[in-house]
This record gives structure tokens, C-alpha cells and sequence, in this order.
């Protein structure tokens, strides 16, 4: 076979359908791409003027939105710099030619040339069809001398041009609107659509005689002259329901890429609940998008507020983000600036970063887990608060446990409380052994213990409740047995009956401490992994009940009660009783369990009556 080359051939006749009907997933993309291109009008002819290149009177600049019912049509105007029939067969009749990106390029020389020019791939224009049976446009140029023009199109490649009848510089883009897409023929409806991609457009933009947006919105100022009530007031025009928030990042970079923006930390719960109000993204004041993962850090997805950037890729219906290495190099410079506020909201007023912390300690805590650079920086203002609400830094915290440590070169053993309402039983114990207890009640929490242990080195982390806590609890003097060894073997079967379960590993201890006549603990490692599986929405363990170990104070009167007695069945009552007495110290006693408990509390209280 010889060798050949050609080229591709390109039909317009199977590329339009495409074009109108798939390249776009969301039909009423077409007011936010032709709203733009009017915008973009007017934005040229500005800048023509401030050239010298246009003398005539600019007028209002302005984009308009009409619609008529009967007629079925929708038209959008502009006062823009309007074409003539040999622009209108260069920039509309040949498909993806962006006469935006022409502009750019043929005004690359000037100061901030195509700064605010939103157009780029050249084909907003076609989403036209998406909705329209027939695309009218009526334009007169600004060139002097120049013709009105009309162009018509039935959605197919043909086209007509004649003589049109527009009398002011501009461009009507008339929509005669196809039987399935009447439901664009609505006020609300339009409003809606012009509220979500045009609530900012850098030029005013009106829907009938009503104006929808804000021209210059707080990220496209600069910070020197705006104040705390500018920044709340902005953050209630975007969220208006929310409470007001902590504090904000305003970001305004111009290299090695140019990006804007407001990021607000709202109060949170503590919780990690499914993100309602999300960061918006714009390029050039329209928006675009609410998914913004690759843009920003994961771990600030709580975050609100806007970006903006005219450098962030998108794909060629402007409807989401293309991967590249600006996108990596924006995530990096928001985590940077997301630290160093955060460093200086410690720094600058740490009494104020102590009261906000139940909400800043959620971001900063998942930071610490997945970002390592974030995590580097954030251990200097990352908080660990205690029992009494004090706070304290991870080194200080540190030190603090190591001044009350006799053996110095032991592992440190930190003790916290996941819920100290519910564990409040064991933290008074430890608390009567000189321990400090530190509060991890957020549901992240049960994830970043382990980074806090590798952060705190040589030391371990244990919940009050855990295995390690009898002999915290019976630190000291040892205690004396007042059970012989076969004492303790026939308390061990009689709870081991009464509480017939495999979950349970039992065993009898004298205790120095009268207030318990069984500890009830759980594995550490088994118990933390239960908890982060549950964190992470799985649920490996199913209902499987968590091993518990019950360990049986010999030396407590309610424990002497059962050696004393002769009554088998009174032995297994008194026995179950004081299982439960510690199961309802941990808030684990309900259902038909508590029910048991307090019919045999009464039982019990007669018979020993």
C-alpha cells in the first residue's frame, strides 16, 4: 500500500447538532453565555474609548433581558460596540472564531488588555439553539458609516443576511423560543437563571426594567478600603440565612497567576455535615461553578465564599474545571494564606482564637491529617483543650503532662474524653489520681488522635474508659486481698453466669478505691477503629457488640454481699446489679436492660430489707 496523507474533514452539517444540542449539559446555560457575550460588547467598546479608537458618546453600558409570552421570544440587547455584515459572517458564521479572544490578542500591548473580556472558545453563542426554533440578530456597529445588519438562522447551516433595522450602536439577539423550551418564557425563571451566573457581571444587566446585579462585588475591591461591616454585609448578600462568620481571607494575587476572592470560616457545628452553602467559582465576575475540589485543599471544602480567575482551566462549555498545574499551584497558595491567617489570628489575639476554636478546630484538625505542609504550620496554633477549658498548644501540652510524670523517661500516657457527660464517672476518678483530661469530643476526632500521638512522640493516647485506666485508677500502695484465691474463682462464675457473654472478659482484682465494685473498659485499638469506620460512613463491624473487660473489685461491700450470701439466685441478682451499675456509669444502660435494672433495684432493695 503507498503512503498517503490528507486532512480531516469536517462537516458542518454533523458537528451543529452537536454544538446546539450536547455541548452544553444544562440548557439554560444560553442566557449565561449570551448575557456574556453582550457583556463583552460592552467591555470592548469601553476600552476602544479609552484608546482613542471610539469618539462617539459610550451612553449607559448596559445588557437588557426581555421576553414576550405570546410572541414566544426571548431577546437579549446590548449597548455594546455591535457588528457589521462582514463581522457577523466572521465571528458568528464560523464556528468556534472567538471574537473575544481576537480582541485579546489584537490589544495584547495595552495595560490589563482583556482583563474583564469573558468570551474565549467562540461558541456561547450557538447554546441559542438549545431553547430557539430561530436565532434572530439585529446589530449596528460602532464604525462610522455603518449598515444595520440582520442575521437569521433556523438552527440548520443555513443562514440569510439582509439590511436590519437597528438604530442605536449595539446587538439584539432575538430567540424564538422551540415548543419544548417554553418554560424559559417565565420571569421567575429567568430571574433565577441571571441571579446564579449574573448576580456579579462586571456590567449592569437588567431583566425587564429590573436590575439583577452587583457590578463591582467586595472581592474585585481592595482590602485597604473595606471594613468588617463591608465583609459581613457581602457574606450575607451571598448566604443571606447564615449566621455571621468568624472571620475571612481575602485573596488577590496577580502572579504567577491571577486570582480573587473572599473565603469566609462560618460558624460550624460539630459535625461534619454535607457542605449546603459552597465556595463559588467565577472567571471574570460569571459564575461557574459550586464543585470546587481541585481548586481548593479538601479539608477547607467548609469553608464559603468566592474565587475568582481567569487562569483556572475549563473545558469548552466554561461548565467545570480542566486539571493543570495552575489549578495545583492555586490549591497550594490557599493553603499557605489559609495558615498564615489563622498564625496570625493566634498570634494577634489568642484569647479570641481560644473562644472560636470549636469551630476553627474542625478545619484545622483535618488539615492536619491530610496536608502535611498545612499540618507543619499548624501545630504552632493547633489547641488541645482540657476538662477545666483550658487550652493549650501540642508542645505545651506536652510539657505540661511531662511536670507531672514521676518516671521521665516512661511513655507519656495522655487520657481524654471522647464524652465527658456520658464518661464523667471515669474522669472523676482519674481526675482523684492528679490526671488531666483532655476533651476529644468532635467527630473528627476519633481520626486525628492518631496524628496527635505522632505528633506528641513517646506518648499515647487513652479514652477514660479504656483498659489502661484500673491501673491508673489503682495507682499506689497495692491493696489488701480480702479474698482468698478460691474466693475470687467463685465470684468470677457466678458473674460469668449471670452475664452469660463472650463479649465480656471478666476478672477479680483488689482495688485500692471503694467507689467501684466493677471497671468496665475497652480496647483502645479496637474500640478507636470502630469509631473511624462509623466517622467515615462504613460500618465494618456491623452490630457486633465491642469486647468489653469488666474487672471485679474484690475488695468493694457490694462484692462481699455476693461471698456472704447462701442464695445461688440472689448471688446472680447482685451480681448482674453491679454489672449494670457500671454499664449505667457509661450511659450504656437502655431499652429493656434499664427496665430489668430498676424492677430488680426494687427486688433487691426489699429482700435485702
Amino acid at each position: 500500500m503507498t503512503q498517503e496523507k490528507g486532512n480531516i474533514s469536517i462537516h458542518t452539517e454533523n458537528i451543529f447538532p452537536i454544538i446546539k444540542k450536547f455541548l452544553y449539559s444544562d440548557h439554560e446555560i444560553f442566557l449565561r453565555e449570551l448575557v456574556s457575550n453582550g457583556v463583552d460588547a460592552c467591555q470592548k467598546i469601553k476600552k476602544l474609548a479609552q484608546l482613542g479608537e471610539y469618539a462617539g458618546e459610550l451612553g449607559e453600558l448596559q445588557v437588557k433581558v426581555n421576553f414576550d409570552k405570546e410572541a414566544k421570544t426571548i431577546t437579549i440587547s446590548d449597548k455594546g460596540l455591535g457588528m457589521t455584515a462582514e463581522e457577523i459572517k466572521k465571528y458568528i458564521n464560523q464556528i468556534a472564531f472567538s471574537g473575544a479572544a481576537e480582541f485579546v490578542e489584537k490589544y495584547s500591548g495595552t495595560d490589563e488588555a482583556g482583563q474583564q473580556i469573558i468570551g474565549h472558545f467562540g461558541l456561547g453563542f450557538y447554546s441559542a439553539f438549545m431553547v430557539a426554533r430561530l436565532v434572530e440578530i439585529q446589530t449596528l456597529s460602532h464604525q462610522p458609516g455603518a449598515a444595520p445588519a440582520r442575521w437569521v438562522c433556523d438552527g440548520n447551516t443555513e443562514f440569510e443576511i439582509s439590511a436590519g433595522n437597528r438604530t442605536e450602536r449595539g446587538t439584539d439577539i432575538i430567540l424564538h423560543i422551540a415548543e419544548d423550551s417554553e418554560e424559559f418564557l417565565d420571569q421567575f425563571k429567568l430571574k433565577t437563571i441571571l441571579s446564579k451566573y449574573g448576580k456579579f457581571l462586571p456590567v449592569d444587566v437588567f431583566l425587564a426594567e429590573e436590575k439583577i446585579n452587583n457590578t463591582t462585588p467586595l472581592w474585585t475591591r481592595s482590602p485597604n478600603d473595606l471594613n468588617d461591616e463591608d465583609y459581613i454585609a457581602f457574606y450575607k448578600e451571598l448566604y443571606p440565612y447564615n449566621p455571621d462568620p468568624l472571620f475571612w481571607i481575602h485573596l488577590n494575587v496577580d502572579y504567577p497567576f491571577n486570582l480573587t476572592g473572599i473565603l469566609y470560616f462560618p460558624q460550624v457545628k460539630n459535625e461534619l455535615e454535607p457542605v449546603k452553602d459552597k465556595i463559588q467559582l467565577y472567571s471574570r465576575q460569571v459564575f461557574i461553578t459550586d464543585e470546587v475540589k481541585d481548586v481548593v485543599p479538601e479539608f477547607l471544602m467548609l469553608l464559603q465564599g468566592v474565587i475568582d480567575s481567569p487562569d483556572i482551566p475549563l473545558n469548552v462549555s466554561r461548565s467545570y474545571l480542566q486539571a493543570d498545574g495552575n489549578v495545583k499551584k492555586i490549591n497550594n497558595h490557599i493553603t499557605k494564606k489559609v495558615a498564615d491567617k489563622l498564625s496570625d489570628l493566634f498570634s494577634q489575639d489568642r484569647k479570641s482564637f481560644e473562644e472560636k476554636w470549636s469551630s476553627i478546630g474542625l478545619f484545622v484538625k483535618y488539615g492536619q491529617i491530610s496536608e502535611d505542609k498545612f499540618a507543619e504550620k499548624a501545630k504552632a496554633f493547633s489547641l488541645l483543650k482540657n476538662t477545666e477549658n483550658e487550652y493549650f498548644t501540642i508542645d505545651e501540652y506536652k510539657e505540661k503532662v511531662k511536670e507531672n510524670q514521676t518516671d521521665k523517661n516512661e511513655q507519656l500516657v495522655l487520657l481524654y474524653s471522647s464524652d465527658v457527660n456520658k464518661q464523667s464517672f471515669y474522669v472523676d476518678q482519674v481526675k482523684k489520681q492528679g490526671y488531666d483530661v483532655l476533651v476529644m469530643d468532635q467527630i473528627i476526632d476519633s481520626h486525628y488522635l492518631g496524628y496527635l500521638e505522632r505528633s506528641l512522640e513517646k506518648s499515647s493516647l487513652k479514652r477514660v474508659d479504656s483498659e489502661v485506666v484500673t491501673k491508673l485508677i489503682d495507682k499506689g500502695e497495692p491493696a489488701l486481698d480480702l479474698l482468698t484465691p478460691e474466693q475470687k474463682e467463685s465470684i468470677k462464675s457466678v458473674f460469668e453466669n449471670a452475664l452469660d457473654s463472650k463479649s465480656v472478659t471478666l476478672a477479680v482484682e483488689a482495688m485500692t478505691t471503694e467507689d467501684l465494685p466493677i471497671v468496665l473498659t475497652e480496647n483502645e485499638f479496637m474500640r478507636r477503629m470502630k469509631e473511624m469506620n462509623r466517622g467515615g460512613g462504613m460500618n465494618m463491624f456491623g452490630d457486633f457488640p465491642m469486647p468489653m473487660n469488666a474487672t471485679i473489685n474484690s475488695n468493694h461491700p457490694l462484692i462481699s454481699k455476693i461471698v456472704e450470701s447462701e442464695s445461688s439466685d440472689l448471688k446472680q441478682k447482685i451480681a448482674r446489679q453491679a454489672y449494670d451499675i457500671a454499664l449505667l456509669s457509661q450511659h450504656k444502660l437502655e431499652g429493656k436492660a434499664l427496665t430489668d435494672f430498676i424492677n430488680r433495684t426494687l427486688d433487691l432493695s426489699a429482700t435485702m430489707n
